[in-house]
């Protein structure tokens, strides 16, 4: 594909965001375009997939909503019968002689947010802006979709003598696809291992070699159970599951600090109850937990288990969590690093290359890179730098398109050096 093509599917995905487990017409699209290439292999959904590993699934008529969505936008419908019960995302392999395995990972999933329709919102006024009411490419998966074919496209072009996988991850937001995938099989023999991002808040013409900085994330609900009553002539006979969400709540953001590093804690949705007059009897949360380290994340995480069920008890409640996205942290090599950075300083349009920074967020990537590390090989998180009008997860964010160009250049040049090492 030219970077035209690339642009314009770019654009075509962006008119179609899906959330995690529901990027059927996303999904459905890669597919159509990698079934023009010559691959080796090419695995959909379940093949890609630990159904072990899967949370934060929706339910049936979510899911079939979502399916019916893909079908009227276009997606083929033996496409999408693999795709069925959320089982979204792809992986293709080509494989070039002897070499070692070097594995790209880009996400491919959406977010909940309404697009801008501002007239200086260029999807808006370039008539690409999201047709999925309440949801958007807010955060760049488009582009990283159109630099993983793009990236395949130039090594089939090339003298590549290895094994490429390029892996169309789902779930990424809701930390949920990382771990499913890192848990196929499909990484046990990779060497190599790139992921990709575009902007973090670098400009257009910087890449970052490596990027750190991983909080280590769990992300659950929790439902706090009580017994109604009337509020103003009986209160006493109620079990008030609001109180006790209130006071888990308190206590959640409570949680001692750390002196091994920085935590987070954040509790994002309360709802629950149904009128003033009512004591509450059911009442849910939905809370994440953060850490600088995998450790400090379980520190956080098993106080917080002490802090709801400690809050139910005091309220004469019960309550019951469910789990939901989960990741660990991780850290780019520094010998791959090298490699992304020499790559990015022969690259036309990168201004300047940055040895590593910090993400100061969290990432379900770091599944894929902890798997291939602990299998003795290398990993590296690589930023390419886009101009964003707004920030990161806001109804305002756009890519600077020559921005997918760029990281096809960089990420293709690594991938080429790393083909001439040897296995």
């Amino acid at each position: 594909m030219t970077t035209d093509d690339l642009v314009e599917l770019r654009r075509d995905l962006h008119r179609h965001p899906e959330p995690a487990w529901r990027e059927f017409y996303t999904t459905a699209r890669i597919v159509d375009e990698l079934e023009t290439r010559d691959l080796d292999s090419l695995y959909v959904g379940r093949e890609v997939l630990d159904e072990g590993s899967r949370a934060g699934v929706p339910d049936d008529d979510e899911l079939d909503a979502w399916l019916d969505r893909a079908r009227e936008a276009g997606a083929r419908e033996d496409i999408l019968d693999r795709l069925k019960g959320g089982y979204t995302g792809a992986l293709a392999v080509a494989e070039r002689g002897d070499g070692p395995t070097v594995a790209l990972r880009v996400d491919i999933d959406a977010l909940p947010i309404t697009e801008s329709e501002s007239d200086d919102h260029a999807p808006a006024a370039g008539g690409f802006r999201s047709a999925r009411g309440g949801y958007m490419h807010a955060c760049g998966h488009d582009a990283h979709a159109a630099i993983g074919l793009g990236v395949l496209d130039r090594i089939l072009e090339s003298d590549f003598a290895g094994t490429l996988k390029v892996f169309f991850q789902p779930g990424e937001e809701r930390i949920v696809g990382g771990e499913p995938m890192a848990n196929s099989g499909r990484l046990d023999d990779v060497d190599y291992l790139l992921a990709v991002h575009v902007g973090l808040d670098h400009p257009s013409g910087e890449v970052v070699a490596g990027i750190d900085g991983f909080l280590a994330v769990s992300q659950f609900e929790a439902e706090f159970r009580g017994a109604s009553a009337h509020a103003g002539a009986r209160p006493e006979e109620g079990d008030n599951a609001m109180q006790a969400a209130a006071t888990a709540i308190e206590n959640l953001y409570g949680i001692p600090r750390h002196g091994d590093g920085a935590t987070r804690v954040n509790v994002g949705v309360v709802e629950g109850g149904t009128a003033t007059n009512i004591v509450a009897e059911r009442v849910r949360i939905e809370c994440e937990v953060r850490g600088e380290t995998t450790d400090l994340m379980e520190y956080m995480d098993e106080r917080a288990e002490r802090v709801l069920e400690s809050a139910a008890e005091m309220h004469g409640c019960e309550v019951e969590r469910t789990q939901a996205g989960r990741a660990p942290s991780a850290v780019s090599d520094p010998e791959l690093r090298d490699v992304v950075s020499r790559a990015a300083s022969e690259t036309e349009g990168v201004v300047s290359v940055l040895d590593a920074d910090h993400l100061g967020g969290s990432e379900d990537a770091t599944y894929l890179m902890r798997a291939v590390q602990e299998h003795g090989g290398e990993a590296a998180y690589v930023g390419i730098g886009t101009d964003h009008p707004g920030g990161h997860h806001t109804p305002t964010f756009d890519v600077d398109e020559a921005s997918i160009g760029v990281g096809v250049d960089v990420v293709s040049r690594a991938i080429l050096e790393l083909g001439g090492r040897g296995g």
